[in-house]
Formats: structure tokens, C-alpha cells, sequence
């Protein structure tokens, strides 16, 4: 199981009592990704990776977006040790993950996890700083070398994430789904200390106020709590 230590600090037991419920009451004994998804976590603490995964219902919260926007081509910016690509690869038999990582050793690891997964034919692992990768994914959509994105999920360095975001949307379909992960910061987003001070916080309060007045999204906050503590997504949709 993910760890229970919020990337925020905050924690409340009953936040975690309710995930070990609503996993027990929701996820089948005979899901056939649990085992995947241990491994991933597995190796992760096995070579030193964070313990900054989604949790397995945020993951699967995720996945759900896909199957409803009915999505086939994914783009996770931040791969970790693939996890999250998982979840998002397991969405369809048909679903295709991009997923973009800057740190080689994690990439050598999310390339296990995947291989033993048996899903590395459908997860493409691009290692490489985002602000270099995002622009030559673009080009090939542009090239019509592959076809536009349904679902984005960022969840990389915070300072970054209205750079992501708007590399993102000019690949992305009308209707596709656009999530960036940890926008909340524990309540911190709107702590004007944390605001003049921290670089995330800066990043988190960036990307949410740009994509409120960007004429292309439609945008929604989700706060949620659970075994990794009090956080958020910010939820955008291309019209």
C-alpha cells in the first residue's frame, strides 16, 4: 500500500480509515492490476524512489476519467516508478500511454514495473525534461505521426505546471480531460505566506489562475484528503 504520509505533512487517521474502507468495499479481490501495482510500489521503496504516487483510489479515480471520456491516447507528464502509468494504461485494451520522466533511474525502473506488468507495448516511457519532450510530441502530432491526447495527467516538478499545461492543450481533442495533480498544498495555496515563499505553492497558484481565465479550458478544483493527506486536483476540459 502507498505510504500514508501526505506529501503536505497534514494527517488525520480517519482520512486513511475511509480509503482501507472504500478499497476493501470497491476494488475486487480478483482485480488483475493489484499485483502490478504492488509491484510498482514494491520496487519503488526496493530503489529509493518517494513515496509520491497517487494513491490506488486517486489512481483509479484517474482511470475512471479515461474510461468515461473514453480515452486512447494518454500523455502522464511525471512518471515516477509507474504507477499512475498503470492505472491509466489498464483503462482500455486500447488505451496508449506517453509518459515523460526526467530522472534516468526512474525511468529505468518504470520500465521494469512495466515489463513485468506486461504492459510495456502499450506505456512509451520518454525520458527527458518535459519542457524538451512535450515540444517534440507536439511536432509529431502536427506531423500526424500519432493522434491527439484524450487525457493529461501532470504531475511533475509544481513550478512547472502552467508550462505543462499549456504545451498540453494544443495536442489535446476537444473534450479531453486535463488534470495536474497537488495543486492544493495542504491548504498552502491561498497562505500568503506560502505564496510569496515556496516555488510549488507559486507554481500550484500560477496554473490555477491561468487556466481560469484561458478561453479553452473549462476548469473545476477537487480538494480531497485521504492516506496521502489534504491536496487537489485542478480539473480543466478543452472546449
Amino acid at each position: 500500500m502507498p505510504s500514508r504520509e501526505g506529501s503536505n505533512g497534514q494527517h488525520d487517521p480517519r482520512w486513511a480509515a475511509v480509503d482501507d474502507f472504500a478499497i476493501s468495499a470497491l476494488v475486487p479481490a480478483n482485480d488483475p492490476y493489484q499485483e502490478a501495482l504492488q509491484y510498482a510500489i514494491d520496487q519503488s521503496a526496493n530503489h529509493g524512489l518517494p513515496a509520491i504516487e497517487v494513491s490506488l483510489l486517486q489512481g483509479r479515480f484517474l482511470q475512471m476519467q479515461c474510461i468515461a471520456a473514453n480515452a486512447k491516447n494518454i500523455l502522464e507528464v511525471g512518471t515516477l516508478g509507474g504507477y499512475s502509468s498503470i492505472l491509466l494504461a489498464a483503462s482500455s485494451p486500447q488505451a496508449q500511454v506517453t509518459t515523460i520522466e526526467v530522472d534516468p533511474h526512474h525511468v529505468r525502473v518504470a520500465r521494469d514495473v512495466h515489463a513485468h506488468t506486461n504492459l510495456s507495448d502499450r506505456i512509451d516511457v520518454r525520458l527527458g525534461a518535459a519542457t524538451d519532450v512535450l515540444p517534440i510530441l507536439a511536432e509529431e502530432v502536427r506531423e500526424r505521426k500519432r493522434e491527439k491526447f484524450n487525457f493529461v495527467f501532470i504531475d511533475a516538478d509544481k513550478e512547472n505546471n502552467l508550462n505543462y499545461l499549456n504545451l498540453a492543450v494544443p495536442m489535446c481533442e476537444a473534450r479531453a480531460v486535463i488534470v495536474v495533480d497537488n495543486v492544493c498544498r495542504g491548504g498552502r495555496l491561498i497562505d500568503p505566506e506560502a505564496v510569496k515563499a515556496e516555488p510549488r505553492v507559486q507554481g500550484s497558484r500560477r496554473v490555477v489562475e491561468a487556466a481560469g481565465k484561458d478561453e479553452r479550458l473549462v476548469c473545476s478544483l477537487m480538494q480531497t484528503v485521504g492516506e496521502k493527506g489534504y491536496d487537489g486536483f485542478l480539473m480543466c476540459v478543452v472546449k
